[in-house]
């Protein structure tokens, strides 16, 4: 019987993890579509858009950190998604802010 709790176990805490891990990624992923598509409709400007990508590219700095060891620990993973919630709130406030590109000048970058 203690086997069975065993094998249930490890593979409820796998499961679990593997699931955090693809949440972080997704998290991401969304996060990269807003930017994109703030400076694809212009409401989010080039030098905004260099700093949320920054803060982006913090995060995954962050987490590739955090993996390097093979596991994320439940103080990292919360960690990371404070600095996602914060990364949301960032993104949310620059699209929000009143700063816009002019509509007849160019998209400049990335």
């Amino acid at each position: 019987m203690n086997k069975i709790a065993l094998i249930a176990t490890s593979v409820l805490i796998a499961t679990t993890a593997g699931a955090s891990a693809a949440s972080i990624d997704g998290t991401q992923t969304r996060q990269a579509k807003r930017i994109e598509q703030g400076r694809e409709t212009g409401k989010i400007t080039w030098t905004e858009g260099l700093k949320l990508r920054a803060e982006q590219n913090r995060i995954a700095k962050t987490e590739a950190n955090y993996r390097s060891d093979g596991y994320l620990s439940t103080s990292e993973r919360r960690k990371l998604r404070a600095m996602q919630e914060n990364a949301s709130e960032h993104i949310a406030d620059e699209k929000s802010d009143g700063w816009r590109r002019a509509w007849w000048l160019p998209r400049v970058g990335r």
